[in-house]
C-alpha cells in the first residue's frame, strides 16, 4: 500500500507533487491549529466565563417584513435590542425556521406567527451562544392544546423527546407564557431550557461548557449553603415544581431570570448571576 502510495507520486508531474504537498501540509496545520484553538478557548472560557466570540457570520439571513413584524409586536425581548443585536437576532431567528421541521397535530395549521415566535424564543435564550443551534432537536410539534403523551400516560403542557428529536407544545399554553411577562411561567422558555441543558450534556462546545460548568458551580453552592437553600424554598419566588428535580430546577430559574430578571437579582443575587453567566447574557439589560 505504502509503496503503491510511492511509486503514485513519483508517478505524478512535478507540478501536482507540489500541489499535493501543499494541501497535505495545509491540512495538517489546520487541525494542529484547531486543536490549539480549542484548548485555548477552553481555558479562556474556564477562567472568564465567555467563549472567544459569539457572533460571527459571512452571509446574514434576513427576515422579511412580516416575520419582522411580528418579532416587533409580539417580542419584548426584541425590542430591547439595539439594532446591530437586532440583525443577528433576525439571522438565528431565520436559521433556525430553515432548519428545523414543523408539523401540526390534530388539524392545526402552522402559521408563519408560530414559527417566529417559537424560533425567537430558542434564539433568546441561546443569543449569548456560539454553538446556538440546539442539535438535539430538529423538529417541532405544535399541537392546538393540551396533548396526551405515550411516555408516561398522561396529559402534558409540553415535552422534550430526544429519541424523537422533538420539541412538542401546546399551541395554547405556549401563547399563555406571553400574555403575562411577569408571572415566571412560560411554557416555550421552559421546554426549550430543558433542550438547551440536555443538548450542553451531550456536547463538548464551549457554550455547552460554559452552561454545564455553571449549572454545576450553582448546585454545588446550594448543596454547600444551607441557609440560603432553605432561603430559596422559603422565599416562594420560585414555584414548588422547581423543586421536582435539577432539570425542573434550571428550566424554572431561566423562566424567572428572563420575566423577572429585577427581582431576581434582588432577592438572590449570587444565583441571578450563575444563571447569567450559564446562558452567557449580557445584553437586553440583563
Amino acid at each position: 500500500m505504502i509503496l503503491a502510495l510511492f511509486n503514485y507520486i513519483l508517478a505524478i508531474s512535478p507540478t501536482t507533487r507540489i500541489v499535493l504537498i501543499v494541501i497535505f501540509f495545509v491540512g495538517m496545520f489546520a487541525v494542529v491549529f484547531s486543536r490549539f484553538y480549542m484548548f485555548f478557548e477552553q481555558r479562556y472560557a474556564s477562567k472568564y466565563k465567555r467563549p472567544f466570540f459569539v457572533h460571527f457570520y459571512l452571509f446574514k439571513k434576513r427576515l422579511d417584513k412580516e416575520k419582522q413584524s411580528i418579532l416587533r409586536r409580539q417580542f419584548s425581548f426584541y425590542q430591547k435590542l439595539d439594532d446591530t443585536e437586532k440583525v443577528r437576532f433576525e439571522h438565528r431567528v431565520a436559521t433556525f425556521i430553515n432548519s428545523k421541521y414543523f408539523l401540526g397535530r390534530e388539524d392545526l395549521v402552522v402559521t408563519t406567527e408560530m414559527k417566529v415566535l417559537v424560533a425567537a424564543t430558542s434564539t433568546m435564550l441561546t443569543f449569548g451562544f456560539r454553538d446556538y443551534q440546539i442539535d438535539l432537536i430538529d423538529k417541532i410539534i405544535i399541537y392546538p392544546g393540551t396533548f396526551y403523551s405515550n411516555s408516561n400516560e398522561a396529559y402534558h403542557k409540553g415535552e422534550l423527546n430526544p429519541k424523537l428529536k422533538a420539541l412538542v407544545i401546546s399551541w395554547e399554553d405556549f401563547l399563555y407564557g406571553y400574555d403575562d411577562e411577569n408571572d415566571n411561567i412560560n411554557l416555550g422558555i421552559h421546554e426549550f431550557t430543558h433542550a438547551i441543558h440536555l443538548n450542553s450534556l451531550k456536547n463538548n462546545d464551549v457554550s455547552s461548557l460554559i452552561f454545564k460548568v455553571a449549572f454545576s458551580e450553582l448546585t454545588d453552592m446550594l448543596s454547600a449553603e444551607e441557609k440560603l437553600r432553605k432561603q430559596l424554598i422559603a422565599s416562594k419566588y420560585f414555584r414548588d415544581y422547581a423543586f421536582t428535580n435539577q432539570f425542573e430546577f434550571v428550566a424554572v430559574i431561566v423562566e424567572t431570570f428572563i420575566e423577572t430578571p429585577e427581582e431576581f437579582k434582588r432577592q438572590f443575587p449570587r444565583i441571578y448571576n450563575k444563571t447569567r453567566e450559564m446562558l452567557n447574557f449580557n445584553f437586553a439589560q440583563y
